[in-house]
């Protein structure tokens, strides 16, 4: 997982030893659910009150390593990069920028860690 742009060694030991095994989840937005990264509408029968937020149910220490490597993987992941500038001219304010960039960052290292293979960029260009 260090070989993601934005991941050092103590956060893949983190989220290594956060998430565990990678056949503990089915799927990577399983993991995401888990670490209290996934959004979450205020509803109350058909009305929706407010704007959506992240769930923050779910393990924090995953979802506080996740922050600043999040904001570092904007500026040099080319993935996570082109993602947050879409989201940017689509008018979302910065905090939803990092929190989609903390989503998009675990999802990639929920693949490397269940791969075990190194982070490879042409198979996120830019999404």
């Amino acid at each position: 997982m260090d070989t993601i742009p934005g991941i050092g060694l103590q956060t893949a030991a983190i989220v290594a030893g956060e998430l565990g095994s990678p056949e503990r989840f089915e799927s990577a937005r399983q993991a995401v659910a888990y670490a209290g990264l996934a959004g979450s509408h205020h509803q109350s029968g058909t009305s929706v009150r407010g704007n959506p937020r992240m769930s923050k149910v779910g393990n924090g220490r995953l979802r506080r390593a996740m922050y600043f490597p999040a904001m570092t993987a904007l500026r040099f992941n080319s993935a996570a990069g082109a993602f947050g500038n879409r989201l940017k001219e689509r008018g979302k304010e910065k905090m939803v920028v990092i929190g989609a960039a903390m989503r998009k960052l675990l999802h990639i290292c929920y693949g490397a860690l269940g791969s075990g293979r190194p982070f490879d960029p042409s198979l996120h260009p830019g999404t």
